[in-house]
């Protein structure tokens, strides 16, 4: 018999199913190297789309804030704004009404941190009515800071001196358990400043 009917030898054979075994190996690795950067990439996006959702909300909150007052549920009387450094109420404008319902265009609306979550609450009325359950915009928030600016000066808080008056600007500033601090500047809608 000449050589090319033998077949293969037995050495030629195990470093044929070394090759393969080494581009196997590497074959997987690679694939998942490819699933773990998808799922941090699809983690990371959802980060992001969380904070750009934030900042719209706030963006349309705030722009349309109202020189409003507004009354609680034991009918107290509530400034149109307010905010403790930490948290803030407004009354704002622009509350659609797809439905038809019999109600103002103007909503109440709480910003809060709860639990690590940074929650949006709002009213079904702005006078007299207790606050809807409260809608998570970001969760896993360490830090939820907000400063008003009043006749170019910055102020951890706000409680004007005149029930209805709104701030120039609020500065949000935010940190989560995956993501730096992230500091945001905001217009305040129109309406009277001290």
């Amino acid at each position: 018999m000449t050589r090319d009917s033998q077949g293969f030898t037995l050495v030629e054979l195990l470093v044929a199913l070394f090759i393969f075994a080494l581009i196997s190996a590497a074959g997987t690795a690679l694939l998942a190297f490819g699933v773990e950067a998808r799922a941090r990439t699809s983690e990371r996006l959802d980060e992001i789309a969380a904070m750009t959702r934030l900042r719209a909300l706030l963006t349309a909150d705030l722009a349309q804030a109202a020189p409003r007052l507004w009354r609680d549920e034991n009918g107290n009387r509530q400034p149109a704004f307010s905010s403790d450094g930490t948290g803030l109420t407004l009354v704002r404008r622009g509350w659609r009404n797809d439905g038809g319902a019999a109600r103002a265009s103007l909503q109440r609306v709480r910003w809060q941190v709860s639990g690590g979550r940074l929650e949006r609450v709002t009213a079904a009325m702005v006078d007299g009515a207790a606050p809807n359950p409260p809608a998570p915009v970001l969760v896993g928030v360490t830090q939820f800071r907000l400063r008003t600016l009043v006749a170019g000066q910055w102020a951890d808080g706000w409680q004007p001196l005149v029930a209805d008056a709104l701030p120039e600007a609020v500065e949000v500033v935010v940190t989560t358990d995956r993501q730096p601090e992230l500091t945001q500047l905001f217009l305040v809608g129109p309406g009277r400043t001290p």
